[in-house]
């Protein structure tokens, strides 16, 4: 098998739903190959349907003490993320983090900022959260929306970059340039909005590969990616470098820092980071920062970015032909909920600088930790020199011994049976973890499972991958 970050041609992709246009329209290399998206298949269902659940609304309503039990009941299978035994999907800052949430929570239930005339105080949380956020990333003059998660702001960021292109270098045949590390989401804003995808490998270090970029980078690109960290393996991408390739076609370029937008400005004062990657480098127009993720706010509430007023105007939808007035939207949603907004806003103010800072400590420790129980036992490695708080467990490729081997997708499933949730990805195979503060608690325990599931499986049957996201 090919290694996924060796050396190789840009491959062009066409994401938008109508049919591909011929290969002279696109003015392709001999040596880039063409796909056309495939279609969706239905992916393994993994949960089980309660057989004695009802097929129809109940005619008469039920007590409300038997509602919620049976929602107790459906939750038993659910993995156990408060023990911290799960790295990702929920981060978890401490049981004073939540209460102060769920407080908040409750007072924005039924709230709903589709009208901020109606709710005046949807529209401040936005505005102040951004300035917040803006500080934090070095954009003086930055401005920004709310989101429901980092999908929706790299869609954002996927239409404003097309729109931009059209509107200030009369593009028609929009490219996305990203690396095979970035987010997916990306490719499905390229769908989405018909932009054509031009893939690039990685490198050994798993961080994107500048002369391969350098070659997909053209007069149609209207978006180039960078990732701070990126999620597969943690690395953060050479973004001034990357920018600078935008910059010289005039292409917008976006900072995926759904996962580190709420860490590294924090790492950097505590002396961990010192990679610059935010809005303090020249060509950077938009970035990507969840605080559902180590921002520690409830689901789902992010933050998209852009460098000045002018680039954010073309995220946003204004259209009033139709009979009941103007409608205008700064992102994907009509309606949105109030509630994850409120929540956010409150563990803002509630940690402050300092509680973020003895949070990123924590988690920084706790990674460091891991890692190095990881590197202790005999045939698995870390992919990559990841040094913050995401990183992939691989197996070390040079055992001759077969008997001595670990596969790691049977590592994965021996650990789902201890009760521990890590994504089960690749090529080439590996573990992923996300480790938050709420992970502390639990280390000791998931290293010596980790050990005890590598002697399990050493020598022994293959597992299956998993998926990062479902259908059902």
């Amino acid at each position: 098998m090919v290694s996924p970050h060796s050396r190789s041609p840009p491959r062009t992709h066409w994401s938008s739903p109508v049919r591909p246009p011929s290969a002279s329209v696109l003015h392709l290399h001999e040596e880039r190959t063409w796909t056309t998206r495939s279609p969706t298949t239905t992916p393994r269902v993994t949960h089980v349907t309660d057989p004695q659940a009802p097929s129809t609304l109940p005619s008469i309503g039920r007590p409300a003490d038997e509602v919620m039990a049976d929602l107790t009941t459906k939750r038993s299978d659910d993995v156990r993320w408060a023990d911290g035994r799960t790295f990702g999907l929920v981060f978890d800052g401490g049981e004073d983090v939540r209460a102060v949430a769920e407080q908040a929570a409750r007072l924005y239930l039924h709230e709903n900022a589709l009208n901020t005339l109606a709710f005046p105080s949807l529209g401040s949380i936005q505005s102040e959260i951004c300035g917040w956020t803006s500080d934090l990333l070095n954009g003086s003059r930055a401005a920004g929306f709310l989101t429901s998660g980092g999908t929706e702001s790299i869609l954002c960021a996927v239409l404003a970059a097309r729109d931009r292109a059209l509107a200030e270098r009369g593009v028609t045949e929009p490219e996305l340039v990203l690396p095979t590390s970035a987010h997916a989401a990306f490719h499905k804003g390229a769908h989405m909005f018909g932009l054509r995808t031009r893939t690039v490998p990685v490198t050994d270090e798993w961080t994107t590969d500048l002369d391969a970029m350098a070659d997909a980078v053209g007069p149609d690109t209207a978006l180039v990616v960078a990732s701070a960290p990126q999620y597969p393996q943690g690395t953060v991408d050479p973004v001034p470098e990357v920018a600078a390739m935008a910059v010289e076609v005039g292409a917008s370029c976006h900072v995926d820092a759904c996962m580190g937008g709420f860490v590294l400005p924090f790492a950097e004062m505590e002396g961990r980071t010192t990679q610059p990657w935010d809005f303090r480098v020249e060509g950077v127009t938009s970035i990507s920062a969840d605080l559902h993720k180590l921002g520690y706010a409830p689901k789902g509430v992010s933050v998209i970015l852009h460098r000045s007023r002018e680039l954010r105007r073309y995220q946003t939808f204004d259209f009033d032909g139709w009979l009941a007035g103007r409608y205008i939207t700064p992102n994907m949603q009509g309606t949105r909920s109030g509630l994850p907004m409120a929540a956010a806003w409150a563990v803002l103010q509630y940690l402050g600088v300092d509680g973020y800072r003895r949070l990123v400590r924590t988690t920084l420790d706790t990674a460091d930790t891991i890692r190095s129980g990881i590197r202790a036992i005999d045939g698995l490695r870390i992919l990559g020199n990841p040094v913050h708080h995401l990183l992939a467990i691989s197996a070390e490729p040079e055992i001759e011994d077969e008997t001595r081997r670990i596969d790691l997708l049977a590592l994965g499933e021996a650990m789902a049976d201890r009760g521990w949730h890590l994504d089960r990805q690749g090529p080439p195979p590996s573990l992923h973890m996300t480790v938050s503060a709420g992970n502390t608690k639990a280390v000791n325990e998931f290293l010596a499972d980790l050990s005890e599931a590598a002697e399990q499986v050493r020598g022994g049957a293959t597992g299956e991958a998993t998926q990062y996201a479902t259908l059902e």
